[in-house]
């Protein structure tokens, strides 16, 4: 089986053509995009109001959770079965995946500002929007970009059900694999599909390290305390 993985992934043939890995990883990451901007689209305003409001939590927390029991496979069935077979379904389907991790985490951290720091905020002048966008959201950036990491793992590893509705993505091996079996081909999907989530969430944990406020991940302490060493003994 691992030989066949080997001989699959090293073959020419499957590095070219509509058909090719590159191709397919292609498909799987416009599908992945597509369906996370939506779920961000619709989530991170919803999350930000809530979060800033504390109105309307409960209702829209337990809402888009209820989405979470909705199997993909079974929701994408019964789409296709409305609509028909296209890319739209898959993308509805994802985007119901997408859509609980980000609203929660962009509530959650929206809510968990300290009410001193608002009431700070405000006692300086700022209005209710400047509060939300220069203080709110830069505090509970590292959670909201945990809610978008969880939601990338969540879609991209999910997105191989677009081979199930005869579209494109890493998907196609698992499916065309299964139908002729060829589990090395099988095989060979499932581990691009890993190595594809493993590398977006080392993305997001770089993009988590450096895009949110040196205050808020440490990294100013540090560099403090590695300036302020004491030198070693004997040194000039």
């Amino acid at each position: 089986m691992i030989q066949g993985l080997f001989d699959f992934l090293g073959d020419s043939v499957n590095w070219s053509g509509s058909e090719g890995i590159p191709t397919r990883l292609a498909e799987h990451l416009g599908y992945t995009f597509l369906s996370l901007a939506i779920a961000a689209l619709i989530a991170f305003p919803i999350g930000l109001l809530i979060g800033h409001t504390r109105r309307g939590a409960f209702v829209a927390i337990n809402t888009v959770n209820a989405w979470r029991a909705l199997p993909t496979l079974g929701l994408l069935t019964l789409i296709v079965l409305l609509i028909g077979i296209g890319q739209v379904p898959v993308i509805i389907a994802l985007v119901v995946l997408g859509v609980p991790p980000i609203l929660a985490s962009t509530y959650a951290g929206v809510a968990g500002v300290d009410r001193a720091t608002i009431d700070a905020a405000r006692g300086m002048g700022m209005t209710g929007r400047e509060i939300l966008t220069k203080v709110e959201i830069p505090i509970a950036l590292p959670l909201i970009i945990s809610g978008l990491r969880s939601a990338t793992l969540q879609i991209v590893s999910t997105a191989t059900v677009a081979a199930y509705v005869a579209l494109g993505g890493l998907g196609r091996y698992v499916i065309d694999g299964l139908g002729v079996r060829d589990f090395p081909q099988m095989l060979a999907g499932a581990v691009l599909v890993a190595l594809l989530a493993i590398v977006l969430d080392l993305a997001f944990a770089f993009i988590g390290r450096y895009a949110v406020s040196a205050g808020l991940t440490g990294r100013i302490r540090k560099t403090q305390k590695t300036s302020t060493a004491p030198a070693p003994a004997g040194a000039h």
